[in-house]
């Protein structure tokens, strides 16, 4: 069967000062699941929330699944 074409698509978004900084001093990395648009964004999103190993707002941006 052909794959479903859906135009609302689930994502994950990764805290990229966690990701540089793993091996130093974090616990872990900070990842949200949100959707988006695929025909709006093709791009890979990127918004700002809460880090909660960081203890600040930080860039979080689209990963791979």
């Amino acid at each position: 069967m052909a794959k479903s074409k859906e135009i609302r698509v689930t994502i994950n978004l990764e805290c990229i000062d966690c990701e540089q900084n793993f091996r130093k001093k974090s616990q872990g990395i900070s990842r949200y699941t949100t959707r988006k648009n695929r025909r709006n964004t093709p791009i890979r999103l990127e918004l700002k929330k809460f880090c909660r190993y960081c203890g600040k707002h930080t860039i979080h941006r689209e990963i791979k699944k």
